[in-house]
């Protein structure tokens, strides 16, 4: 009898019930999957928060201080744990502001949806066009085939599959450019031998694109607002906590992020070729690997299309519009047409209205790009997004800042010089925990206080704790880049150690000295805010 009989006749036994038996679980099955790790967290954050409500009393009795203090507590604490999915964890202050206080249900709403979050909405749907059409592949093959020289340089090649990888990080969520970067690098190494045919200097090299590829997503989403959400969140606040203050726009965080981005590559690519790419890497690679196989892949991918062609041409143009609409004092931009009413996210949903009106002419009536191709919009970032605007409206608005800044007043007298890089590595050292956004929602408004204790502009400490957040090098649960490196099974947690430790210390140092220099430029530090807290 064949397992088709067998099926058909188990299937007529009138015996053999015809929906499955859940039989009932124990009494010990029961109370361990009550009493677990995660339940625990779970209860832990509305516990301290009742603790603290109850026994806290911030400087003669401000409730909403404490109130707003308790709210804090539960919602990190489940931030940290992730006992409840992050953006639910997110979207709970839409219920826990106003059931304490803090703030009313409309104001509330509003920080989850202002011109910061539609410009992360605009791009992210740009960024899924480029995927969907295939662009950054052609990009990748592109500069990797003019890098990678003849007879084959190994550092140059390395140099080629970074920058372009930080290239397309800049114009989308960095997580976003690893995932579609590191295919691109894997299929490169997949012409080399694995196992223990695999020389070292194979392995070494192998190690390095991995790891090149997810750091310089990290540090090419350093350079725009839209690379990483740690951006929007600083820029947010700084709205929410100083909004008679001039801005930050694209093209202001531009000037600044871009040459700390070029200078930690730099750093990032040397770092590399020290450890990895060994004298006699050219000639155990070349035996795989040389610029006709690439050539060979680019022309697989055939000429472009007019579809590739449109979403490049609107990219560009975005781009363009988020570049002008403030220029200098003296210039002004394309904004002043519309009285300053336009801003960056203003460009960035009109760019993306227009993939889904321009046809791709590939099929009638089909557009560059429809909401189905949309159902990948990372909906938990622009939730932590809103969390973290409401959260610095929630301390400014609560009096818990007045708190905060009464308690640091010890820190007054301290040099700057001192504790810019102090900052950096306490930022970079909770961002190994936790996800970079929730430590730069956490330390961000601290930050301000401290900076209005030293009498100092607060980006002088907002920057470097947000950057510095943002250098989770060291552990593959830093930020999801660096697991989709890990997962590629070439690199191990000790690779990671060994690279990350002098980039991060690079990084700090870099960052400490631009930002008194540079920054002060660019931010106008040595300038008085317009208004204060």
């Amino acid at each position: 009898m064949d397992g088709n009989q067998m099926a058909q006749s188990t299937s007529d036994d009138p015996r053999v019930p015809l929906l499955p038996i859940h039989r009932p679980q124990s009494f010990n099955s029961c109370i361990q999957s009550i009493f677990t790790l995660n339940n625990f967290f779970i209860l832990l954050g509305p516990l301290l928060c009742g603790i603290i409500c109850l026994c806290v009393d911030l400087n003669g009795g401000r409730d909403a201080s404490t109130n707003m203090l308790a709210v804090l507590v539960w919602v990190f604490t489940w931030w940290l744990t992730e006992a409840v999915p992050m953006p639910i964890t997110s979207m709970s202050l839409l219920f826990l502001f106003p059931l304490f206080g803090i703030a009313d249900a409309d104001d509330v709403a509003h920080s989850y949806m202002d011109d910061v979050i539609t410009l992360v909405l605009g791009s992210f749907i740009l960024a899924l066009a480029v995927e969907h059409y295939n662009i950054h592949r052609r990009l990748a093959l592109n500069i990797t085939v003019l890098f990678c020289g003849d007879p084959l340089n190994p550092p140059f090649l390395l140099l080629g599959i970074c920058a372009t990888t930080a290239f397309v990080s800049m114009w989308m969520h960095n997580v976003a450019a690893a995932v579609m970067m590191m295919p691109v690098a894997t299929g490169i190494l997949q012409r080399f031998p694995t196992g223990p045919t695999q020389s070292n200097l194979v392995s070494k090299f192998c190690k390095a694109v991995v790891l090149g590829v997810i750091y310089s997503a990290a540090v090419g989403g350093m350079s725009t607002l839209t690379g990483t959400g740690v951006n929007l969140i600083l820029v947010g606040m700084w709205k929410s906590y100083f909004p008679e203050a001039d801005p930050i726009s694209f093209n202001t965080w531009f000037f600044f992020g871009f040459p700390l981005a070029v200078l930690i590559f730099i750093a990032l690519w040397g770092i590399l070729c020290c450890l990895y790419c060994r004298k006699g890497s050219g000639e155990a690679l070349s035996a795989y690997l040389n610029k006709a196989h690439l050539k060979r892949e680019l022309e697989l991918l055939g000429p472009m299309a007019f579809a590739e062609k449109m979403v490049l041409a609107v990219f560009s143009i975005l781009i363009v519009l988020w570049m002008t609409r403030t220029i200098t004092d003296d210039i002004p931009g394309w904004g002043t047409l519309f009285n300053g009413r336009a801003g960056d996210g203003t460009a960035s949903v009109l760019m993306a209205t227009l993939l889904f009106i321009i046809p791709n002419k590939k099929q009638p009536g089909e557009k560059l790009m429809d909401w189905n191709k949309c159902k990948k919009l990372p909906w938990n970032i622009i939730l932590l997004l809103g969390a973290g605007f409401a959260i610095a409206d929630g301390v400014r608005t609560s009096g818990l800042a007045d708190v905060l800044s009464e308690a640091l007043d010890f820190l007054e007298n301290v040099p700057y010089l001192a504790i810019a890089p102090a900052v950096c590595l306490i930022s970079g050292a909770i961002t190994e925990f936790t996800s970079n956004n929730a430590t730069t929602t956490l330390v961000v408004p601290l930050l301000i206080q401290i900076a209005q204790t030293m009498h100092l502009h607060p980006l002088l400490l907002m920057v470097p704790g947000a950057i510095g957040a943002q250098f989770s090098f060291l552990l593959p649960t830093g930020t999801p880049s660096n697991i989709v490196g890990f997962t590629t099974g070439h690199i191990e947690i000790k690779d990671m150690i060994k690279t990350g430790v002098p980039l991060k210390i690079a990084g700090t140092v870099v960052l400490s000295l631009l930002m008194p220099t540079l920054g002060a430029i660019v931010f106008k530090t040595n300038e008085p805010l317009k208004n204060s807290l």
